[in-house]
């Protein structure tokens, strides 16, 4: 290794450790385009060994849907560098990645540097701080729409309870009756749409007595359905509504069950973890709690995804669309945010609870 090592990238052993601790990934392609070298920053983005990755095809490294591989044949073609932007990358076990790329043909020589830097972690900080602006601005826009909504609808129901005093005969009350049950119902709607109207009431408790208390309404609600747990028991208790959180729960729980429907060797899981140094809203913490909730579904249609935390949107006949927006709600008063990741057989929405929060 340290040959290979010296006859491609490295004089002197102050240049090998710069390049061994630089956070960049860099892999050395000889004409081949075989692997003679890769640093640590390459084996953590790839998961794979440097001893293992020499002498294999990048192409058994990694694979791309689009096109970087094809990149690297006309960086060497063109003999100049070529930059690929958010390139998506899967490694040798499926692992998908997110890269910046640069292709570097070396001069004079045949071989090629290839430098990644990972950015999904950077695209999922711009993703939660975006869903996190849309949800306060959505919040803002349905607080103002259920004021314009409810002035009239009070009009309405008083005026229909005084007509229905003046009305001669039970056929003629009917019709006011119908009025009235109908502006009672758009007013339940719009007060749902506004969300949980209480300040959450924290009291330390374990996130998997939450999980307990959804998976068993969810097995009395389907016995079709297999729901499976992967807790982690070193999980401390955490200040949360414990109330709260079992309706964020299942809310997200009912979703998976409803998209299950009809389908055999249906499968539910919940699993959590502790996750380190985790950014949410542009607050680093330390230590945040991970609830994973998946399902071997369908998947969440591609058209509805980009708003899937928004007010009013589902695929399902007669859904409200408001499940997820007040799983996010009560989520966000908790310092924490959900998350999802979806292809048809595996979707898995994920809360993040941090540790230390406090209101």
């Amino acid at each position: 290794m340290l040959v290979a090592k010296k006859n491609y990238l490295i004089e002197n052993p102050m240049d090998e450790s710069v390049i061994e601790n630089l956070s960049t990934a860099i892999i050395l392609l000889d004409q081949d385009l075989k692997i003679v070298f890769s640093n640590q920053a390459a084996e953590t983005l790839l998961m794979e060994s440097s001893a293992k990755m020499l002498g294999e095809s990048i192409s058994k490294i990694i694979s791309s849907e689009e096109g970087f591989l094809k990149r690297i044949e006309e960086a060497r073609s063109l003999d100049r560098p070529l930059t690929a932007r958010k390139i998506g990358l899967v490694t040798s076990n499926a692992t998908a990645v997110t890269v910046d790329a640069t292709i570097t043909p070396l001069l004079d020589q045949s071989e090629i540097l290839i430098e990644l830097i990972s950015i999904d972690r950077y695209l999922r900080i711009d993703r939660d701080a975006a869903i996190k602006v849309n949800h306060g601005v959505t919040k803002q826009m349905v607080k103002g729409l259920a004021h314009e909504i409810k002035n009239p609808l009070g009009g309405i129901k008083g005026s229909a309870q005084l007509l229905e005093k003046e009305l001669p005969g039970p056929t003629l009350k009917e019709y006011t009756s119908i009025i009235i049950e109908e502006t009672d119902r758009l007013t339940a709607l719009v007060d749902r749409m506004l969300g949980p109207n209480t300040l959450p009431v924290k009291r330390k408790k374990s996130i998997h007595e939450i999980l307990e208390r959804v998976a068993k309404l969810m097995e009395m609600e389907s016995k079709d359905c297999s729901i499976n747990r992967d807790y982690d028991p070193s999980l401390p208790e955490i200040e949360i509504d414990h109330e709260l959180l079992v309706q964020a729960v299942l809310n997200i729980g009912k979703n998976a069950l409803q998209a299950l429907e009809n389908k055999t060797s249906a499968k539910i899981t919940f699993k959590t973890r502790v996750e380190r140094q985790f950014t949410i809203s542009g607050e680093r913490h330390r230590f945040v709690i991970r609830v994973d909730i998946s399902d071997n579904g369908p998947g969440i249609p591609i058209e509805i995804k980009e708003h899937l935390f928004y007010p009013m949107i589902s695929k399902r006949v007669g859904g409200t669309g408001l499940g997820l927006t007040f799983a996010q709600s009560i989520i966000s008063q908790h310092g924490g945010i959900i998350e999802f990741e979806s292809i048809p057989g595996d979707t898995v929405f994920t809360i993040f609870l941090p540790l230390e929060y406090r209101t």
